[in-house]
């Protein structure tokens, strides 16, 4: 039986050109269009698609009103569609925020270099949307209600000798624990000693949440540099640092060429660039490059961030790679394990989609598979020795 689909855009032009492209796959069949966030969530509950392909201005109720509605009445997988812009960007980290899942350009020219190429994408990511519905349901009701960070008049107690007053005051409320026992023991119960002088993370789908999770959870002074490669356009992850640094009681920047990695500081690949590690261990900057490249399919590539760290700082790297699609950071890591850093991985349990983690674990390179909830104290365990 083919997935369900829902459709929303105000543009009668646009609900027809995405009901067409994804017709066009035996595995999707568009059941309804709405009009506007009302008709959105009213069909969302009546209707229970399996997705729904969402735009963010609309009348009446916009996209990122209606995702709220939609989690909170009917949990399902939602793709955004949003205008690479500033301002999009910021309506896009939103609705992400609110519950959906992932987003694609509204301009298919900006998807791919061909329509059918955009076409095939747009059927590729909602099918794998699809897939996640069912059980996951219960877990995006969880995740909209519980995963937010806000801010808020007090603070979680000291847990490391890193922390100290944060540079804003927030609140990070309880995320989804319903985790097997056996997945929810693999966490940090005790430092392997190991000396590090870098916090590599390599995500896609689902990354923008578990980022914002794991960072504002660590402390103002955190010892290293944080390289963070989050597949993302060029127009938002200017945005996305700013919102990150927003939030977070460390720095987080765009990286920009020439960066020299400090401690405390977390530099976010730009979006349709490559992000290079050069220098030494103990002076190591940051190069940042353009990549016409056909062979290289992500740009920001987490294989190519993860290399080049395991060039400059050899072992003492500690890698994650967390929820997305595919299998880019496989080959970096792999390099990083070759020259004895340690490489975790999210579990299956807390990923928006089981790709990226999966291909390390599969492969045998990841010595450990953690819960999104447990990631960032897992971190500060391990580099405090504790």
């Amino acid at each position: 039986m083919p997935y369900k689909v829902l459709v929303v855009d105000d543009s009668s032009f646009f609900r027809r050109r995405v009901t067409d492209i994804l017709n066009k796959d035996p595995n999707l069949t568009v059941i309804d269009v709405a009009v506007n966030g009302i008709d959105a969530v009213e069909k969302a509950v009546s209707l229970r698609p399996d997705v729904i392909t969402m735009d963010i201005e609309m009348p009446l109720l916009n996209g990122i009103e209606a995702v709220k509605q939609i989690m909170a009445k009917a949990p399902t997988s939602i793709l955004m569609f949003s205008s690479l812009t500033h301002q999009g960007a910021n309506a896009t980290l939103e609705a992400l925020d609110a519950g959906a899942l992932d987003f694609l350009p509204k301009k298919f020219s900006e998807i791919a270099k061909t329509s059918d190429d955009a076409g095939s994408l747009l059927r590729q990511r909602v099918v794998e949307l699809a897939k996640m519905n069912g059980s996951l349901k219960r877990k995006l009701a969880i995740k909209a209600q519980s995963s937010r960070v806000t801010l808020a008049s007090s603070v979680a107690k000291p847990v490391s000798k890193f922390e100290t007053q944060p540079r804003n005051t927030l609140r990070t409320t309880k995320v989804d624990t319903t985790h097997s026992e056996s997945i929810r023991n693999q966490s940090v119960k005790r430092s392997s000693g190991k000396k590090y002088q870098l916090l590599a993370i390599g995500t896609s789908t689902g990354g923008p949440i578990a980022l914002q999770k794991i960072l504002t959870q660590l402390p103002q002074n955190f010892p290293l540099p944080i390289i963070l490669i989050q597949h993302m356009p060029a127009a938002f992850t200017f945005a996305f640092a700013n919102r990150l640094n927003t939030l977070c009681n460390i720095n987080v920047k765009e990286a920009e060429n020439g960066d020299i990695l400090k401690p405390g500081c977390a530099y976010l690949a730009p979006g349709g660039r490559q992000m290079i590690i050069d220098g030494t261990a103990t002076l190591a900057k940051l190069k940042i490059i353009d990549d016409n490249s056909e062979k290289i399919a992500f740009k920001p590539s987490v294989d190519i961030s993860f290399g080049s760290a395991a060039k400059v700082f050899g072992g003492s790297v500690l890698g994650v790679i967390l929820t997305g699609m595919g299998s880019d950071g496989r080959e970096g890591a792999r390099m990083l394990k070759g020259k004895g850093a340690t490489i975790w991985a999210q579990d299956e349990a807390s990923c928006v989609v089981y790709g990226m983690p999966q291909a390390v674990k599969v492969a045998g390179i990841s010595v450990l598979s953690l819960a999104l909830e447990d990631m960032s104290q897992s971190i500060i365990k391990e580099i405090d020795h504790g």
